[in-house]
């Protein structure tokens, strides 16, 4: 009888200071992604299957060798709550020892419901006001899931960040300003900026309106800032 399958990962970062704040970690990137966002820097990801894949067991091998030198582990992706082995695969790291962090844009509400009372710490990529998410993931229903996954974890208590990649042409500043009013009266209360950036590394919106946004709406929320 086959056992399990095996968490997919399709790229590891041993060392980051970025993806989980305040801590020393590694990143897993889980392979998968249902949505098509046109700016995705990790399209590579989308297909549940990679060409280059590693094995979960050596990932656990080399986690398993830090031990004492990392804080945390992160699982982004891609879409990490898309694979059905990620609870087993987080119950696994926090046996080492590790603290747990997850990336994630919300697109399956009860599979994160399931993973929150596992993780310390979420980024939480909301790309835009419902009724926006359509064009951008070319996936309907898309906001429905992504703002409901918003409320789960707002409501759990766990601590996160909520993280906005602007884009000009998709996310104005007009939209920005009313996903910013939006997010404050849902009760977000660490939220990001930052700005898309196209093949080249080059950003596509303008940094004085990301500045503008964060200090006209820095009321709202207990931090707001500017992530470049």
């Amino acid at each position: 009888m086959n056992g399990p399958t095996p968490l997919r990962v399709g790229g590891l970062t041993s060392l980051t200071t970025i993806d989980f704040p305040g801590e020393l970690a590694a990143v897993v990137f889980c392979q998968g992604c249902a949505w098509r966002c046109a700016y995705c820097h990790n399209d590579h990801l989308w297909s549940p299957q990679g060409e280059a894949e590693l094995p979960w067991s050596d990932v656990l091998s080399f986690l398993a060798r830090r031990r004492g030198l990392l804080d945390a582990v992160v699982f982004s992706g891609g879409e990490p709550t898309l694979q059905s082995a990620l609870p087993a695969a987080m119950q696994e790291v926090r046996a080492l020892g590790f603290k747990v962090g997850l990336h994630t844009a919300g697109p399956y509400p009860h599979r994160l419901a399931r993973v929150l009372p596992q993780v310390d710490w979420v980024g939480l990529d909301l790309k835009a006001l419902p009724e926006d998410y359509d064009a951008l993931t070319t996936r309907p229903g898309s906001g429905a899931a992504a703002w409901r996954s918003l409320a789960l974890l707002l409501a759990s208590g766990v601590a996160h960040e909520v993280r906005i990649t602007v884009d000009a042409e998709r996310l104005p500043a007009g939209r920005l300003d009313t996903l910013l009013d939006r997010l404050g009266e849902a009760g977000a209360a660490e939220v990001v900026l930052q700005p898309c950036r196209d093949r080249k590394g080059r950003a596509c919106v303008d940094a004085a309106l990301l500045a503008g946004a964060s200090v006209e709406h820095r009321g709202a929320f207990r931090g707001l800032s500017v992530r470049g």
